[in-house]
């Protein structure tokens, strides 16, 4: 079975498409990063709606009624009383903090390669967009103590433990709003035989999943001039589910056809959950996709740290919603099936229009 950095191995970027800009060093925007109208794909800047994310408590009794009622109407939700220890959260912040902390020159050591999917870079959408984004990231596939270590030789060890316990907690969190989804989708355990079962066999300890995953830490600096920056270009994520923790920095919207682009606030203690394109192919696109940006503050450094969950790469992805009520059962599939690893080579090739070519 392939791994997921196996996967974009075969999709290497060019160096220029890698590097982020020294952003310490910038006293005014330079062209490079000045997004216009023309440079923005048609999204505009402007006024934000007021309509709130829905806010799910995990402990509510409704809870998966509600998770079911968010995905279909925003394909995104905010998710408290989650389970996650807020000191693992604010460990994983800290340690982000204090990497994107170090001069550039310091953080080049641990440069994502041009065949590599993991280490200090830009976003990997780049190469689709005219101007660059006002962005720095870290990727990590497990241990990130490769890239770390050449960084911090002899104090590595914590940043490596806190976000190996952050990905234990998010893996845990992911299965199990996986399965309270797939449960509402009345999809057989036999059609997600990847997702870890509850329990092994006679009360063992139920397998390993073989999910596909990522830990993506992101920093947006202060920007001297966020009315021409974007942090992150519009986009929908290639994973089944992404769970965010986000910084007590605004940033985030989503777009929502009918109202425009809604900011996502943060929320104490809180995770934003949206739905990628292989749950929205999975769904046979009862759930939306969720469109979604990231815009820069003028005088404040926002963080944000994305989980990405998927299937195995080598795991074939075809629509099994199949209806919940009686007569529904011949609901025509909207897409083809497709392996996770072929989607993720159509999405490195066609980041708008992935979605499009596997339509029936």
């Amino acid at each position: 079975m392939s791994t997921l950095s196996e996967v974009y191995r075969d999709h290497p970027l060019h160096l220029h498409h890698i590097a982020p800009l020294d952003f310490s060093a910038v006293r005014t925007m330079p062209d490079s990063h000045v997004w216009r109208p023309e440079s923005s794909n048609d999204f505009s800047f402007g006024e934000l709606s007021s309509s709130p994310v829905p806010v799910i408590d995990l402990g509510d009794p409704n809870a998966p009624e509600l998770i079911v009622q968010a995905c279909e109407t925003w394909g995104v939700f905010q998710l408290v009383n989650h389970g996650v220890l807020l000191s693992h959260i604010e460990e994983v912040e800290y340690e982000a903090g204090r990497f994107f902390a170090l001069p550039t020159r310091q953080k080049l050591k641990a440069l994502r390669t041009p065949c590599g999917a993991t280490g200090y870079g830009v976003a990997r959408i780049t190469p689709f967009f005219s101007k660059y984004m006002w962005h720095e990231g870290f990727t990590i596939m497990g241990s990130p103590a490769d890239h770390v270590r050449e960084l911090w030789p002899h104090d590595h060890e914590r940043f490596c433990d806190a976000m190996e316990n952050y990905q234990k907690d998010m893996k845990g969190l992911a299965e199990r709003l996986t399965r309270l989804i797939f449960d509402s989708l009345k999809i057989s355990a036999e059609e997600i035989s990847w997702l870890a079962s509850t329990t092994g066999s006679g009360g063992s300890p139920p397998p390993p999943s073989t999910a596909s995953t990522a830990l993506q830490l992101n920093s947006y600096p202060s920007c001297p001039d966020p009315n021409q920056a974007m942090g992150l270009a519009p986009h929908t994520d290639t994973s089944l589910l992404t769970i965010l923790h986000q910084s007590e920095t605004n940033g985030l919207q989503v777009f929502k056809p009918g109202l425009g682009w809604v900011l996502i606030p943060p929320v104490a203690g809180a995770f934003v959950v949206n739905i990628g394109d292989i749950l929205h192919i999975l769904s046979n696109a009862r759930f939306p996709n969720a469109l979604h940006r990231v815009v820069v503050n003028g005088s404040r450094q926002r963080f944000s740290v994305a989980y990405f969950y998927s299937p195995p790469t080598d795991y074939v992805v075809s629509p099994l919603y199949k209806g919940l009520n009686s007569g529904e059962d011949n609901i025509i599939p909207r897409y083809r099936s497709v392996a996770v690893k072929e989607y993720i080579g159509l999405k490195a090739k066609n980041l708008e229009n992935a979605l499009s070519i596997l339509r029936t």
